[in-house]
């Protein structure tokens, strides 16, 4: 699991540095057209990030729980992804 913290968090420091890079660009006054496109990168990115976020949360989170076989657990784990996928509808 270590390895996989690793990755995300060095995902996620090279969107802040992309943030960062975004902000020197308006500061800089620069073509708006090239600031949406680096909007457009980071967005790319924080969806692989959360891909992998729920990837990762149903391998050992809801696998856990199905495994457990306790079933508040197991309900639990299911509405909580049922409430996160209703919000992306939204």
């Amino acid at each position: 699991m270590a390895k996989a913290t690793a990755k995300l968090t060095a995902r996620l420091s090279r969107i802040e540095g992309q943030v960062r890079g975004i902000t020197r660009m308006v500061e800089e006054d620069r073509y708006c057209i090239d600031i949406l496109v680096q909007m457009q990168a980071i967005k790319a990115a924080l969806k692989r990030v959360e891909e992998q976020v729920l990837k990762d949360h149903a391998a050992h989170c809801v696998a856990h729980a199905i495994k457990s076989g306790n079933v508040k657990d197991q309900t639990e784990k299911f509405s909580e992804l049922v409430d996160l996928f209703s919000r992306y509808g939204k």
